[in-house]
């Protein structure tokens, strides 16, 4: 089957400044591997964060010559950086992404109710979009404090109550400046009539959520099996048939992976402690099989699967030449075998670390090759571009 080549919204490339967990070279090679054509970065665990147009500039350099896809910057909103937000906006990221509570790193710390109330008002000015992780501060300092190595213990350290109670105050937020806020990986189903309720009265919103929310489910996680920590966390079946039926009603919009890698070490599968262990999944090259896979099994069509993960992240994004198989498009292809199988094998993957909650987990579908702008992605030679919202 050709396809249009996937964009992935949500990457941690992490470049420069912990190369070491990631770096563009590796991460656009994993991206290739997996029919990904696009990513755009996410403007934290780099040093410095994308926060003003000089960590744009350190961020592009850093950047440029070594993509084999195509990059996009997100911006970030920060306490204090209001001023910086339109200057970023010219200078071509795709939005703004912002915490409710602490990030995992010091330097993006994140915005109380007054700090996101004014970065809207900003952003509203020039219709920009905030990118939202939509957990609640207080929620999760009143849950249980996450440590050792029981996964059911993890799990009510970050409760739905917190994604639910955050999602609330985004769409109160822009509801108010009449701003365009997006729910970044949405894992609480309790929240989807909250969405389309907001959609229903005008808010202009969206949501994502992963493969892992849609493949995993917490009452298969082994204790101490770090490596399926992530903020907010996999949570139950129920929840996990809920988030599938959110999207075939159409209330979540995109699947995009979040891959927020790290070394091995920071996963601490020497303790397999929740707790210390660093939150994130790597799975930039592995969405497209890890969707396909559960897809077919609840009667999806792989049309729905593009629809998922790259007609609507790059329509999200403002991308006006990718996610479509189309005349005045660019001719970005994956190669996939649906009807062919493989069993992941963490060793083989090309992101940095050979970290993945996927390893040893069989998945329908095969990534044949992909093209960049009708040119086959080797691995060779990077020829990918970096972005700017507008140019592509």
């Amino acid at each position: 089957m050709l396809l249009p080549g996937l964009v992935d919204t949500h990457v941690h490339v992490n470049d420069p400044g912990r190369a070491e967990w990631e770096g563009f070279e590796t991460a656009t090679r994993a991206a290739a591997a997996g029919g990904v054509t696009t990513i755009v970065d996410m403007p934290l665990n780099s040093l410095p964060p994308t926060v003003d147009v000089a960590a744009l500039e350190v961020k592009r350099t850093a950047a440029a010559g070594r993509v084999h896809v195509d990059v996009g910057f997100w911006g970030g909103a920060i306490p204090g950086n209001a001023g910086e937000l339109r200057g970023l906006h010219d200078a071509g990221v795709f939005g703004f992404k912002c915490f409710l509570l602490h990030s995992g790193v010091d330097e993006f710390p994140p915005l109380d109710p007054a700090g996101l109330d004014e970065a809207l008002r900003e952003l509203s000015s020039f219709d920009a979009l905030m990118i939202v992780h939509a957990e609640d501060a207080h929620e999760i300092d009143a849950a249980p404090e996450p440590h050792g190595g029981r996964y059911a213990d993890f799990l009510q350290s970050r409760p739905r109550e917190a994604e639910n109670l955050a999602i609330s105050h985004v769409i109160e937020a822009a509801r108010r400046h009449s701003a365009r806020a997006h729910i970044l990986h949405l894992s609480s189903s309790d929240a989807l009539p909250l969405i389309a309720s907001a959609r229903r009265d005008g808010v202009r919103l969206s949501a994502e959520t992963c493969p892992h929310y849609l493949s995993f489910v917490a009452e298969e996680i082994r204790d101490g099996a770090t490596q399926f920590k992530c903020c907010p966390p996999i949570r139950e079946a129920a929840n996990r048939e809920l988030l599938w039926q959110g999207l075939a009603d159409g209330v979540i919009d995109t699947i995009v992976s979040d891959h927020s890698p790290c070394t091995p070490e920071l996963k601490r599968f020497d303790s397999g402690d929740f707790g210390q262990a660093w939150g994130g999944i790597s799975s930039l090259q592995l969405g497209l099989p890890a969707i396909w896979t559960q897809a077919r099994q609840r009667g999806f069509a792989l049309t729905d699967v593009v629809r998922w993960m790259a007609e609507r992240p790059a329509a999200q994004a403002g991308m006006r030449r990718k996610g479509h198989l189309a005349v005045g498009y660019d001719a970005d292809f994956c190669v996939f075998a649906p009807d062919e199988a493989f069993v992941v094998d963490v060793a083989k993957l090309k992101h940095r670390n050979p970290v993945s909650a996927y390893d040893r987990r069989p998945l329908a579908g095969v990534v044949r090759s992909t093209w960049l702008r009708g040119t086959e992605i080797t691995g060779d030679e990077p020829r990918g571009a970096l972005l700017t919202r507008g140019n592509c």
